[in-house]
């Protein structure tokens, strides 16, 4: 989602309650914001929702906003709640349970440093 009218920035008051209520069995995502250097994604999982082992080409960052579960980062288990925050390489595999119902913010890195 681009920034609006040239504006220079954006801004969401809750995050959180952009996902809305989730359903049972169901993980619904929205993305938040897309531009040339990063591409930010707002997840909403049910209790006992997975995503199964997966990687990434770009570094991505987890941030947890509510909810409790657990991330397998590269072999390894971490419980996880509000506040909690994974930066991870690429290609790192990786896990996301869901506990509780959970609101995940998923930012993809998409620039690279200069080498």
């Amino acid at each position: 989602m681009p920034i609006p009218n040239g504006v220079p920035f954006l801004f969401h008051p809750d995050l959180a309650a952009l996902v809305g209520e989730i359903q049972s069995d169901s993980i619904v995502s929205r993305q938040v914001h897309a531009d040339d250097l990063v591409k930010v994604t707002l997840f909403g999982f049910a209790a006992g929702q997975e995503l199964s082992e997966h990687t990434a080409s770009k570094p991505a960052i987890l941030q947890v906003l509510a909810g409790e579960g657990t991330f397998g980062l590269g072999g390894e288990v971490m419980e996880v709640g509000p506040g909690s925050f994974a930066h991870m390489a690429p290609h790192l595999p990786h896990t996301v349970t869901a506990r509780t119902p959970l609101v995940l913010l998923l930012t993809m890195i998409k620039a690279t440093r200069p080498a």
